[in-house]
Formats: structure tokens, C-alpha cells, sequence
């Protein structure tokens, strides 16, 4: 404790600093004896595996940036931001100063005192990433603090698709994309057995999936019987929709191999497999928004997670100020622009976003069409394996003829489970 209270003590004094020698390139630390002697700074940061080349160029422009101020070391290591969280908390003082990670990570971070609010140029950061209110600022902040720095916004999914099968029309329903893979003897694919793509059908319905205030419960109404429409019509519906074997439920490395074979002519999925599909459909490679789907007769616009990468300060670091500086430097709008030119990342900055070059990439236009019914990724970890066993019954067809309220019931008794 005795050391986060002292990061926390400098970071006010860095921030003074920091500030006012942006604008006095020549202040220097002086010793007793009239030389001048720069402070040494040391900072770790972990990034992907495929971003470390990237992540080098920025930390060497931030050294020189800095150069006036400070002697600069910083030195990074590989760590995904999928599994970020899991590492930290492993050790809070022994991890990297700056880090990246899966905004879905940023509740268990906060409340284990691993993140630094942001109080360095805050209002900066949220005013570029589109105000308090857009989807990467709530992402980013805990009890209306922020906690991280946006870094993309692009972790979600939407509709591949390959123009020569479907029209612009066909694609606004699935079951309008059903009617046109059949009749090209080709399949739709979706991994109906995971809870973060099944989540789709039952938010558009209005079927909601919250976490408790505890930051670890859920609260499912998956199951509802008193709305419209209730949950088993929903399940019923996405019945309806696999009863033919052309919408079918394949995992990730499966949905590129099928779009490789050309079996495959549409997919929900998400901005990592943009290159490896445009390459399979070439001139036919399109994207939009998830389509509606049948529910008891109507029309119901499915849902979706919207997912963002963040990057966070160690609250333990010895380098708070400098830290805060280099997660808002990597983030920035030129970064933000450089990260989609060289790795094809959605910005969150909104300027960067709306720039000509991003508008006219199709998975990035067709996720941004997606936002409007995207929500923020906020679940305790039980939701995941009732949700992708009701999802694979459900892609089965349901074989064994389960009632579908006892199906339901069953899936968010385990949802809403206490954790032990």
C-alpha cells in the first residue's frame, strides 16, 4: 500500500511537471555543483505479439519527444491483450507499466486496484474518443472515472458477405441471405456456440444481459415469459433459422476454411479475418450490418457486442506521470491513424474514424453501421458455458426435444449463479 500511495503522490507532481515543461524545452534538474542532470525514466509496456514492431516505432518517438525532459528507457514484452488481466493479477507490482487489454477486462482491474484513473489530460482523451457518452469513454471508465486510455474500437463482429450471391437487398434479412445461399447450394455461417455471438438474438429482442453491481453476478432475462417477444420465441426463431442446414454454427478457424473452400458465402465475424476473407471473394468482398431476423412473424434487428481495446497505467508504477503520458501518446489520433494504415485497426478517436480511408474499408464501414445496435461487453465470467451449451443444443437443433422454457430456465440458472 505504502508504494501505490506513493504513485499515487507522483503522479500529481508529474503531471505539474510534465505540463509545464512542454512549454520550456531548456529546464533541467540542477545539482549542487551547477550541472545539470536529466532524470532517468524506466517503463515496461506489453502489447500483442503482432504489434510489437509498431509498438517499438511509437515508444522510440516518445523517447525522442521527451528527450529534453528525461532519459527515457522503455522496454516491451509480449503479452495478449485477451489474457492481460489474468497476468497482472497474477502480480500487480510486477507488471508492465502500460499495458493493453480487452475493455471486458477493466471491471476485475479496477476493483483490484491494478489501473490508475486517469487524471492526466483526461478531458483530452475523452473528448477525442467522442465525449463521455460514446462506447469507448463508458468502456474505458468505472463509476464514472476513467480508467484507461481508448485505444480501438473494432472488437466486434457484423455480416461478411460474397456479393456475387447476395443483392443489397438480400442481406438486410437473414431470411432473406437463407433463401439466396440456398439457392447457390452454399451455407451462412455464425458460432451459435458462443455466448458473445448468440448474445445477438436475444439483446435485438430485448432480451437483456446485465452484470450486478458486485461486478461479478449476472442478471439474465433470457428466459422471460411476461414479454414480447418472450425467450422461447426467440430460441424458436433461431431454431427456425438452422432447421435447413444452410444457416450453420462454425467456429472461427472453421468459417475462414469454409470461405477459403468457397463453401461458405457469408459470416459473422469480426475486423481480424478482413484480409484473409477479401482475399478469398476478391472483387465480391462485402460487409454490413447484421441482418434482421423472423421472431413470431416480425422483423427483429439482431444485436451485437460492441468491443474495444484499451490500454491502462500500472497504479503501482514508479513512473505514473510518464507512464500516463506514453498510454495517451500510443493511443493519440496520429497512432490511432498509423495503427489502421499498417494493421488495419478501427480507431476510436473519432476524427481518425471518420477519415476518407477508414469510411472506405468495408469491415470498418460495416462495423460502424453495426454500433447503432452494439452494446458494451459488461458479463460476469458464469455466463459464458450455459450460453455456449444452450447455443450448441440450439445449433443442433435441439435433438433431444427439450421444452425450450425448461432449455432456457436451465441456461440462466447457470448464468445468474453465485460465484464461489
Amino acid at each position: 500500500m505504502k508504494k501505490r500511495l506513493l504513485a499515487l503522490t507522483m503522479v500529481v507532481a508529474m503531471a505539474a511537471s510534465l505540463v509545464a515543461g512542454c512549454g520550456n524545452s531548456s529546464k533541467k534538474e540542477e545539482d549542487t555543483t551547477g550541472s545539470t542532470e536529466l532524470p532517468e525514466v524506466s517503463l515496461t509496456m506489453w502489447g500483442s505479439e503482432n504489434d510489437q514492431e509498431i509498438l517499438r516505432e511509437m515508444a522510440d518517438a516518445f523517447i525522442e519527444k521527451y528527450a529534453d525532459q528525461a532519459t527515457i528507457t522503455i522496454t516491451l514484452d509480449v503479452e495478449s491483450e485477451s489474457t492481460c488481466k489474468d497476468t497482472i493479477l497474477t502480480d500487480v507490482e510486477a507488471a508492465a507499466d502500460v499495458f493493453a487489454f480487452a475493455d471486458d477486462q477493466l471491471n476485475e482491474l479496477v476493483q483490484a486496484g491494478a489501473l490508475q484513473e486517469v487524471t492526466l489530460n483526461a478531458d483530452t482523451v475523452i473528448s477525442d474518443n467522442g465525449g463521455e457518452d460514446s462506447g469507448s469513454v463508458q468502456a474505458a471508465s468505472y463509476d464514472g472515472k476513467l480508467y484507461a486510455y481508448p485505444m480501438t474500437a473494432d472488437n466486434g463482429y457484423f455480416m461478411y458477405y460474397d456479393s456475387s450471391v447476395f443483392t443489397e437487398e438480400d442481406v438486410k434479412t437473414l431470411d432473406g441471405m437463407i433463401a439466396a445461399a440456398k439457392a447457390a447450394g452454399k451455407t451462412i455461417a455464425m458460432d451459435l456456440a458462443n455466448g458473445w455471438y448468440l448474445y445477438s438474438f436475444f439483446q435485438g429482442a430485448g432480451l437483456e444481459l446485465t452484470l450486478n453491481d458486485d461486478g461479478v453476478t449476472n442478471t439474465c432475462t433470457w428466459n422471460a415469459t411476461d414479454t414480447d417477444p418472450t425467450g422461447v420465441e426467440v430460441a424458436q426463431a433461431i431454431l427456425d433459422a438452422v432447421a435447413d442446414g444452410v444457416f450453420v454454427s462454425l467456429g472461427d478457424t472453421d468459417i475462414v476454411s469454409g470461405i477459403q473452400a468457397g463453401t461458405v458465402c457469408a459470416a459473422v465475424s469480426g475486423t481480424w479475418n478482413s484480409t484473409t476473407i477479401s482475399e478469398a471473394w476478391g472483387d465480391n468482398y462485402a460487409a454490413t450490418k447484421l441482418p434482421t431476423y423472423t421472431v413470431d412473424g416480425e422483423q427483429v434487428q439482431m444485436s451485437s457486442y460492441a468491443g474495444y481495446k484499451l490500454v491502462g497505467v500500472n497504479a503501482y508504477s514508479d513512473n505514473v506521470g510518464y507512464a500516463m503520458l506514453l498510454a495517451q501518446w500510443i493511443t493519440n489520433y496520429d497512432n490511432q491513424v498509423y495503427r489502421f494504415e499498417q494493421k488495419g485497426y478501427g480507431p476510436s478517436n473519432v476524427e481518425a474514424a471518420s477519415s476518407d480511408a477508414v469510411a472506405a474499408n468495408p469491415a470498418i464501414a460495416a462495423l460502424s453501421l453495426q454500433s447503432a445496435y452494439a452494446t458494451v461487453q459488461r458479463v460476469g465470467g458464469n455466463f459464458w458455458d450455459p450460453a455456449a451449451t444452450l447455443g450448441q443444443i440450439l445449433a443442433n437443433g435441439n435433438p433431444d426435444g427439450t421444452d425450450l422454457q425448461e432449455l432456457l430456465d436451465t441456461a440462466v440458472s447457470g448464468i445468474e449463479a453465485a460465484v464461489e
